[in-house]
């Protein structure tokens, strides 16, 4: 059980995001500002409990002061730790997620509802082929599985991380080994498939997670742009690259209009579009009770309009990949749909190809759907669900400009 100055601690960042101010960003204000949470342990005592009673806040008691609500949503994870199947589904569906989504998905899987309230594991990304050196430096490290997508797991780089060591502050991640990269983030750079000498673009690189990783999977050959409507995320970006030793790339600020950074046609182009985050509910549980219907779909205009925009840079034959980490339909199939219908010129392309047994070449990598089961694969999408992956929910779609 946390002690009482983690509990005071935390009840302090909880009424600062009453305030209206973001669970993380107010969990970072607040430990940076108190001196006494120096110690990594501490650190984590106060996030877990935070996030930990938005996981449970339904099942609490809200005349109760904070610190006693706090208490009672460790207890409560600590139950659910020990035996999920002890909260029943009716429960879980009232309670662990607002009574919208029903009518913003197509179907709620009760393993998804118990994989959310499960605190989240960290992922890592090595730099390829020094997965396994890594895991022995770091330890309490262990290579990903993919069953969903059997033949991809020789080229995964991913790792899930269970030490209590601060990675940010170890030689490795100085030395620009590894990133911290949440799975399903690093299926989406395999799904582009880019080939070393090619050029790319990451038309919504945010702090540049994936651009690094597509760099990376070309091996450094080729060129990459990566944009984005926030200067500071660039100047993030190329902190990050500097670190990393990734050089084959050029930032330009973009706004999402009409008017592209640049003139240049691409051998592809990846738009990880802003999205409602309903994928990423396990790992940010404030955000189920932020989130509102309309962002939703007023998100799904922006990103329709983002692919609309970014259509004609793409070279006769180039890939545009679409991803997004949330799971409602309007984002989803939605987007899908009405771009599908709107572009005759691009043709939609399974994101690992072939059904039964045909295969299909995407770049120079060949893969075999007939071992993707429902409802993990769908033709032409893929649905990563966070209970399958144990990580973040991932939507990618795939088209080949004709």
């Amino acid at each position: 059980m946390a002690s009482s100055s983690v509990l005071n601690h935390a009840a302090r960042v909880l009424k600062l995001v009453q305030a209206g101010t973001p669970a993380d960003q107010a969990l970072r204000e607040s430990l940076t500002q108190d001196r006494h949470f120096t110690a990594p342990a501490e650190r984590r005592g106060v996030s877990r409990t935070v996030f930990t009673y938005f996981r449970w806040q339904r099942w609490l008691g809200a005349k109760d002061s904070l610190q006693k609500q706090l208490e009672a949503a460790l207890v409560l994870q600590e139950r659910f730790n020990q035996d999920p199947a002890n909260f029943k589904l009716e429960a879980l569906s009232a309670r662990a997620v607002p009574d919208w989504l029903k009518a913003e998905m197509d179907s709620i899987p009760v393993e998804w509802l118990r994989q959310i309230q499960c605190e989240p594991v960290l992922w890592i990304r090595a730099k390829q082929g020094q997965a396994t050196s890594l895991a022995v430096k770091l330890s309490h490290s262990r290579p990903a599985s993919v069953p969903q997508l059997p033949t991809l797991d020789s080229q995964l780089s991913a790792l899930s991380y269970s030490g209590l060591t601060d990675l940010y502050r170890t030689k490795e991640f100085q030395a620009g080994e590894f990133e911290i990269q949440d799975l399903a983030s690093q299926l989406v750079s395999h799904a582009c498939a880019p080939q070393p000498g090619e050029t790319w673009w990451d038309a919504c690189a945010g702090e540049g997670g994936k651009t690094m990783h597509l760099s990376d999977l070309m091996q450094g050959k080729g060129m990459l742009w990566a944009s984005d409507r926030s200067v500071r995320r660039l100047a993030k970006l190329k902190d990050r690259a500097a670190r990393a030793k990734v050089f084959n790339y050029r930032t330009a600020v973009w706004e999402g209009g009409a008017k592209l950074p640049t003139k240049t046609k691409f051998h592809g182009v990846l738009v990880d579009a802003p999205c409602s985050g309903v994928g990423t509910w396990q790992r940010n549980p404030h955000a189920r009770w932020t989130t509102q219907p309309k962002d939703v779909h007023e998100l799904a205009v922006v990103q329709t309009n983002l692919l609309n925009h970014i259509a004609p840079s793409l070279k006769p034959g180039g890939r545009l990949v679409y991803s997004v980490c949330t799971l409602t339909r309007a984002e989803t199939s939605g987007v899908v749909d009405t771009f599908t219908k709107s572009h005759p010129d691009f043709e939609p392309v399974a994101v690992w190809p072939a059904a039964g047994s045909k295969k299909e070449e995407l770049g120079s990598q060949s893969r075999d759907q007939n071992l993707l089961p429902s409802p993990f694969f769908l033709p032409h999408s893929l649905t990563l669900w966070p209970h399958d992956l144990n990580a973040n929910g991932m939507f990618i779609a795939m088209w080949k400009k004709r």
